[in-house]
Order: structure tokens, then sequence, then C-alpha cells
């Protein structure tokens, strides 16, 4: 976990609650792990405290409120929908939000056979979060871009032999994906960085609903496609495929396989101090490999 410059204690998440909505200050506050780039904290049993822990996470919080109601309307299961835009302050300086509280448990600490059974319904909100974006919708540098802007980031991880014995049969991988037809649609809205950290199920292993809208954005809709290689095994994998049926052509499979390269390497690359995402990164360059 990278270090903040800025770590919201609970005194401060008190004070801004009970500045900015006094009708929620008596509901008990309890810190949640933080993310890389966000502080998280339980707001009674229905919400939750987002604050950003570093000055460059700002615009996330700012897009998850422009964008994630829209996102909501049509999605088919339970999102972190904001319910106030909190304002910098002189105690914290940055904007903040309360959000909706999703109940479930996140799939990074279920093992592959206990995921298997959201394949459809992840499929489901994909089909309903991929629609042409609007108008000024931000693009973001590192997520849903043409394949190749990402080439330097995979081929120097790939250098690392020692964590990467596979490096030649990962790079034909990376190729194969790179040859494949470009994005030739309207940019799409996406997720952005979909992977089994910010997914949640419900005790039958069906999904319950996605999380950390930070990373929202318009570009080529494989890179929310590869949540396939980092969250199911061959078998849930080709279910998953097949649920999102005609709405997703060859190319884009073989692009999304590139992006769960780009994404599985970077969780394996930089995740020595969390175990839960080194997991997530292990997991999905074996589906890789396996097709």
């Amino acid at each position: 976990m990278p270090p903040a410059p800025l770590e919201p204690d609970d005194a401060v998440v008190q004070f801004l609650v009970k500045d900015q909505r006094p009708d929620l200050a008596d509901r008990p506050l309890v810190r949640l792990t933080n993310g890389w780039d966000n502080a998280t904290f339980r707001l009674g049993d229905e919400l939750a405290v987002r604050l950003p822990r570093r000055a460059e996470a700002v615009p996330l919080i700012l897009h998850e409120q422009r964008y994630l109601p829209g996102i909501a309307r049509r999605s088919p299961v339970a999102l972190p929908v904001p319910v106030h835009a909190g304002r910098p302050t002189s105690d914290f300086p940055y904007p903040w939000s309360i959000v909706r509280w999703v109940p479930g448990t996140g799939a990074a600490d279920v093992g592959p056979a206990g995921r298997g059974p959201a394949a459809e319904g992840l499929a489901d909100f994909l089909l309903a979060l991929h629609v042409p974006a609007d108008t000024g919708v931000p693009v973001n540098p590192f997520r849903g871009v043409p394949l190749p802007d990402r080439g330097a980031a995979v081929v120097e991880r790939l250098r690392d032999r020692g964590r990467y014995p596979q490096a030649a049969a990962l790079r034909a991988v990376w190729a194969r994906a790179c040859a494949a037809q470009a994005w030739d649609g309207p940019p799409m809205m996406l997720h952005g960085d979909l992977h089994p950290g910010n997914i949640l199920l419900a005790d039958d292993g069906s999904l319950a609903g996605v999380i950390d809208f930070g990373d929202v954005g318009a570009g080529d809709p494989a890179v929310d496609l590869a949540v396939g290689w980092l969250m199911f095994d061959a078998g849930a994998r080709q279910r998953f495929m097949d649920a999102l049926g005609p709405a997703v052509d060859g190319d884009t499979w073989l692009r999304a396989r590139g992006w769960a390269l780009i994404l599985s390497t970077a969780l394996l690359s930089n995740s020595d101090d969390n175990p839960r995402m080194l997991s997530v990164g292990e997991f999905g360059i074996r589906q890789i490999l396996e097709g």
C-alpha cells in the first residue's frame, strides 16, 4: 500500500459528518481498511464515508459523485451510490462522499469455486454498464485506452524473471492481444478497475454488488471484460463469456485477455504488502496461461 500524505482519523470524519450532515451524526462510525487512494468508514448499517488519502485521488471521488448515480439507475445489482457530496474544510482539504453501504463478501476472499455462481450476474452488470458514454466523460490514460499504449509497463514487469518465470508465454499472449483489431466503436462507460477486490458476493455466491468506481470513465470495454480471467476459472469464465453473447466479438475478447495481463501483472508486481491482491494477480496469471 503506497504511503499517503493524509490519513483522516475518526475524529475528523465525525466532525465532517456532524458539520455537514447532522441528521446522520448519531450513527456509529467504524474505520474500515484503506484502499490505495481512499479511506472508508462504515456509518451505521446503511452508509459509508469515503475520503481521498491523497490529492491525486480527488478526481476519482468527483467522478464517482458525478457518474455513479446514472450507472446505478440501470444496474441490476447494488452500487455505492453517493447520498452526500462532502465539501472540503480547514480540517480536511478534499471533497469526500457519503455513499450507500453495499453488503456482501469480497470475491477476493472467496475461492474460485465459490466465485463461479456470479458469472451470469457479472455479465448482466456489464451489459447494463457498457453503453455509449456521454460527451465529457473522462478517459483514464491507464484504463480502456489502446493496448499498445500500455506496452511499456507490461514489458518492464515481465523482465522480472523471478516473479514471472513464464515470461515468454506471457509475451506471446500480449502479442496476440495487441494484434487484435482495435476498438472502433463509440467510447463506452467503464468501471475501469473491475477485479475480485471490487466485487461483492451474496451467501450463495451470486453477485451482490460492485464497488469502487473511482476509475469510471470512457473507452474500450475490453478493460472490464478482463475480469473473466481475474475472477473465474475456465468453466465459469466460459459461462461468463456465453452470458455476454454476441455483445462481445472475438477481437474484444483477445484484447480483454491482454487487459487481464496488464491488471494481473500490476497486482503481482505491486502488492508484496497486500497478500489479498497478490493472490488475485497470481490467479489471473494462471488463468491467462490456461487460455
